[in-house]
């Protein structure tokens, strides 16, 4: 075998390249099969009529057709469009003001972030879904609450049409952890210097929060809410076990991903529900595109002004 310092340059290129494959190999076949291959595969399936139990039989574009005539599909999307465009905001908000308070040096800091970034951690879990509809319920811990606050309430929030929706994007509020740890570190990266000069002119907090902080936070802002709201829209746990499979009371809670889970494993129409897939892909393609489009214009980036 020939020695490194004899091979020549290309063939030694060569031979690290394969070296290099070789090495993220179990990603790249993890990859293949069971992301691309998939994808492609749905791309397929879209055109077809296909119910898992027979072959796929290429129907063209009649299961887009037949989205645009449901009924169903419109009202998902407009339940995860409220779901979405609700809790994201909420949620990146909620993140950075709890964020800007742990700032603070106090006791036991970091017992607090641990405490505050559990939700993130086991929010979506079936369990945590479980409990959060028993707090909603007739005789749950939040009437119980306001009972005896003197609040007097008797409903079923989940059981509510107009109050539903709102348990699922309290969930999603209260699963913040992550952007909040986002923004801790964004906040430490903040020059002390640049506090102490303000504070030197005379700027109050209101004046150094909207000129200093907010600004050197806009990349993480957009980051956030990039990540939340394609969480927002193909959410699907929390509205599946809280208030049920069927996006009860009356499809108030029948958000898209709910929808297409149905059409696929209980109707069997997986061309259909692929194309549903398809739709969702673009819709979120097209709202992060929004947002890398208005990012030239409240996206503050210090090495472009350089």
């Amino acid at each position: 075998m020939l020695k490194d310092e004899n091979m020549p340059v290309k063939v030694k290129k060569i031979r690290e390249s394969l070296e290099g494959y070789g090495f993220i190999s179990p990603w790249l076949i993890g990859f293949f099969i069971f992301t691309l291959y998939p994808i492609i595969a749905s791309l397929y399936f879209s055109f077809t009529d296909y119910d898992l139990l027979s072959s796929p039989v290429l129907t063209g574009f009649a299961n887009y057709k037949a989205l645009i005539r449901d009924e169903l599909f419109w009202k998902s999307l407009g339940v995860t469009f409220h779901y979405a465009f609700v809790s994201v905001p909420l949620r990146v908000l909620f993140a950075l003001c709890i964020a800007m308070l742990f700032t603070r040096k106090t006791n036991f800091i970091g017992i607090y972030r641990a405490i505050y970034y559990i939700p993130s951690i086991i929010g979506g879990s079936v369990a945590v879904a479980v409990m959060w509809r028993r707090l909603f319920v007739k005789e749950g811990l939040v009437n119980a609450i306001l009972n005896s606050i003197g609040i007097f309430s008797d409903i079923s929030w989940i059981g509510n049409p107009k109050t539903a929706i709102w348990t699922l994007i309290i969930l999603a509020i209260w699963q913040f952890g992550s952007s909040m740890l986002i923004f801790l570190a964004g906040l430490k990266q903040i020059p002390v210097s640049y506090y102490e000069a303000a504070h030197i002119d005379g700027a109050n907090w209101f004046h150094r929060f909207f000129s200093i902080t907010l600004p050197q936070l806009t990349p993480l802002i957009f980051f956030n809410l990039i990540m939340q709201l394609i969480n927002g829209f193909t959410v699907f746990t929390q509205a599946y076990i809280v208030t049920g499979p069927a996006g009860d009371p009356m499809n108030s809670t029948l958000v898209y991903a709910l929808q297409l889970y149905k059409k696929a494993f209980e109707y069997y129409q997986m061309g259909y529900a692929s194309a549903m897939a398809w739709i969702l892909l673009l819709i979120i393609a097209f709202f992060t595109a929004l947002l890398f489009k208005s990012s030239d214009f409240w996206v503050h980036y210090e090495s472009r002004e350089n």
